[in-house]
């Protein structure tokens, strides 16, 4: 499923074994994996096991910013739980994890966009959902920034990393919403 797609700042990849200590680098930082719902990365060989699940489902995409040639986060389009019941409804979930350095400089929106454009054409998706914990307003920022409109927060919806639940800010996009924005923008 993961094609390579480039941007202006980033090659979005399948990822490769030799992508390893990049992702332990930015999966051991504090402020990132908890916000994506996963543990800072405790050893190389945690991020390892990410890794080998990464390879395996082909489902995520290793973030390569250009500019130094590493992978500096992730970007996935995952199973979208809440509509697998809809008969003849294509569609998945997106998530996304960003190396701490690189926060703000828009390089998440970048990556989001491409992803979007991506799915409703390459993969003829009907819907893309995202949430987001309830205190990750700049994720928040991302979703609304990439056109998605907010469904509901869910109460206790979803495990954190650390086994506590909590609330998630629900959000979709239809293919023929990105098509009215993307005609607006052009």
């Amino acid at each position: 499923m993961t094609k390579t797609i480039e941007t202006e700042r980033l090659i979005l990849r399948k990822f490769k074994y030799y992508d390893l200590e990049d992702l332990y680098e930015f999966g051991k930082n504090p402020f990132v994996g908890p916000n994506a719902g996963w543990p800072p990365h405790s050893s190389i060989l945690e991020s390892k096991a990410y890794l080998d699940v990464f390879i395996k489902y082909d489902n995520v995409w290793a973030i390569e910013y250009k500019a130094n040639k590493k992978v500096i986060g992730t970007i996935g389009l995952h199973e979208d739980l809440l509509r697998t019941t809809v008969k003849n409804l294509n569609s998945r979930c997106l998530g996304y994890a960003l190396s701490y350095n690189f926060w703000g400089l828009g390089i998440t929106t970048e990556a989001v966009l491409a992803i979007i454009d991506y799915a409703f054409t390459s993969m003829n998706l009907d819907i893309i959902a995202v949430d987001h914990y309830v205190e990750n307003t700049r994720s928040k920022r991302v979703i609304e920034k990439a056109g998605f409109k907010y469904e509901g927060t869910l109460r206790k919806a979803k495990r954190s990393y650390d086994n506590k639940p909590k609330d998630i800010m629900c959000y979709s996009l239809l293919k023929k919403e990105w098509e009215q924005n993307k005609n607006i923008s052009t």
